[in-house]
């Protein structure tokens, strides 16, 4: 199972009340006050690993309740601190705050404390760390028909998923999902000169929670869209190491596959392959355009067509539907460096589709292969290496 966006509740450790005690001992007879501070609780917080791919830990864990801190003592003693609560997340992960629709202002309730008070506000832990963010961007709105824009930073509100407030990619990275409580003080810190026997203590406080909303945008330098039956998966698999399954109807692939391509020198790129994208999948048909998601973060993007129109469909049709519906989804798509992968040309019909093709579109860079019987793959690799390299360096 693949899970790419789950909404979870996360609550920080409360902190442990401290204690009203008084020092009692044999042949001491006004003992002063001892009562002990309360624990600290633990934080929630999300730690980035390379060795997860998806949020399937969170699809069956969607609670994250850290410990809380214990009170204190007598004899002076404090309380034990709430362990953290660490959640391990894959590299490219990002978390928004969710939030209610705003209220008209004339509609609002006379009793704001309520929503004050609502676990579904952004803590107000998130909206300091939106505050003190290290990129310094303005918090901005906005307010998309077709989604949001492709690469959001920190602050970014968008009304359906609410306030971004941390997008982690690099492996070890750690974000305070939400910030422990502090715990109260005892009565021995309240003892002064005019009152020495204090009979009160703090209580501790409340750690911060609320709704998140986890989404994954999959790190690969190189993504691969097409539709279905033109051969994605054969391709991964025939460039990397990755073992997607591979039949004769559509719709095989139902969730992102993920491969490293490797090379005698020990370098690596990151492939990623979607799901197959058919016309009208912006208005959710097939399996929709939700898995576009993942190649946003992509360096070059690689457009396969099956030449040879072993589904009765043209090739150069093909690709003007994909452009149409990658623009759909998102236009910065198309500014992404693209190239096209004529696939199954080993079929009799295929060189003459590929002259045609070339003939309507003279600009598009046409790159020929047969995945299935590694006709061009070599070539494909170094070429996949050199513009991979390209792109990083405009960047």
């Amino acid at each position: 199972m693949f899970i790419d966006e789950i909404k979870v509740f996360a609550q920080a450790g409360h902190g442990g009340k401290g204690a009203v005690a008084f020092h009692r001992e044999a042949y001491v007879t006004k003992g002063g006050p001892s009562g002990g501070n309360g624990g600290r609780g633990g934080d929630v917080i999300l730690e980035v690993s390379h060795d997860l791919n998806n949020l399937i830990g969170q699809f069956f864990v969607p609670r994250l309740i850290a410990q809380s801190g214990q009170g204190g003592m007598g004899k002076g003693m404090d309380g034990l601190s709430g362990e953290d609560l660490v959640i391990k997340v894959p590299c490219g992960t990002m978390v928004w705050a969710m939030s209610k629709p705003e209220v008209d202002p004339s509609e609002e309730s006379e009793d704001e404390t309520e929503l004050e008070d609502d676990p579904t506000l952004p803590t107000s832990h998130a909206r300091s760390v939106i505050r003190s963010s290290s990129s310094g961007e303005v918090a901005k709105e906005y307010n998309l028909a077709d989604g949001e824009e492709s690469a959001p930073v920190v602050g970014t509100f968008v009304p359906e998923k609410g306030e971004l407030i941390a997008d982690l990619t690099k492996h070890g990275e750690r974000f305070i999902l939400c910030k422990a409580g502090r715990g109260g003080l005892g009565n021995r810190n309240f003892a002064t000169s005019r009152h020495q026997t204090p009979r009160f203590a703090q209580p501790g406080e409340p750690g911060d929670e609320g709704n998140f909303l986890l989404e994954l945008r999959i790190m690969a330098e190189v993504g691969i869209v097409g539709y279905p039956n033109a051969g994605k998966s054969t391709l991964l698999a025939a460039i990397s190491h990755a073992r997607p399954k591979i039949a004769a109807y559509p719709f095989t692939t139902l969730h992102p596959q993920i491969g490293i391509l490797e090379y005698p020198d020990w370098h690596r790129l990151t492939v990623c392959d979607v799901p197959g994208i058919i016309e009208g999948a912006h208005l959710n048909v097939g399996l929709g355009h939700k898995f576009l998601r993942h190649i946003k973060r992509c360096k070059i993007l690689i457009v396969l067509l099956d030449m040879a129109g072993t589904d009765a469909r043209e090739p150069w049709d093909d690709y003007k539907k994909l452009l149409s519906e990658l623009k759909f989804y998102d236009p910065s798509l198309l500014e992404k460096p693209r190239y096209v992968v004529a696939n199954k040309m080993d079929e009799p019909v295929a060189e003459s589709n590929l002259k045609k093709f070339k003939q309507k579109f003279r600009r598009v860079k046409v790159i020929p292969i047969s995945a299935a019987f590694d006709l061009g793959i070599p070539a494909f690799k170094e070429f996949l290496r050199e513009t991979v390299a390209e792109a990083s360096e405009e960047e």
